[in-house]
């Protein structure tokens, strides 16, 4: 059991430097509605794995995982924010994101190490899991309701050109 909580670490910590990657990269381009509604949508297939015993968990679980999420999402909300460069919309850098997700990827790894002990593997994979689309949706829907925003502003300077 031990193995494999090392081993989804090591997969969180490249995750998340994905994660990293990719969003400095975004950075770079004009964002769009697909861009930003496609991730959540990608991620929900890992609902799937509910379909097997060992990943169900109780609802009590599934509450604080989503409890957690939401709480974690906060943060990304707020250091998410568009502008408008070229005429086109971009998402802004912000450098407390990096430190934002580093953060929550620690406190992630400490909290799986503190749990694994108490609840079952397939159990707690369940719950990160919920923990992390907990935090997606909401971040992705403000993100999505941001955009629209400076779209709608943007729009606005087009036609009063």
């Amino acid at each position: 059991m031990i193995c494999l909580a090392i081993a989804s670490s090591i997969m969180a910590l490249l995750m998340a430097s994905l994660v990293i990657f990719v969003r400095l990269r975004a950075a770079k381009k004009p964002t769009s509605v697909k861009k930003i509604v496609l991730p959540p949508i990608f991620m929900s297939t890992g609902a799937l794995m509910f379909i097997l015993p060992m990943f169900r968990v109780s609802p009590i679980q599934i509450v604080e995982a989503v409890i957690v999420g939401c709480l974690f999402s906060i943060l990304l909300i707020k250091t998410s924010t568009f502008e408008i460069k070229d005429n086109e919309i971009y998402l802004k850098r912000s450098k407390a994101f990096i430190y934002i997700l580093v953060g929550l990827l620690i406190i992630r790894i400490v909290m799986k190490t503190i749990l694994s002990s108490t609840i079952d593997f397939g159990e707690l994979s369940g719950m990160f899991w919920l923990l992390a689309f907990a935090m997606i949706v909401p971040w992705r829907a403000a993100m999505y309701l941001k955009y629209k925003k400076v779209h709608h502003e943007l729009l606005q300077s087009r036609s009063e050109m």
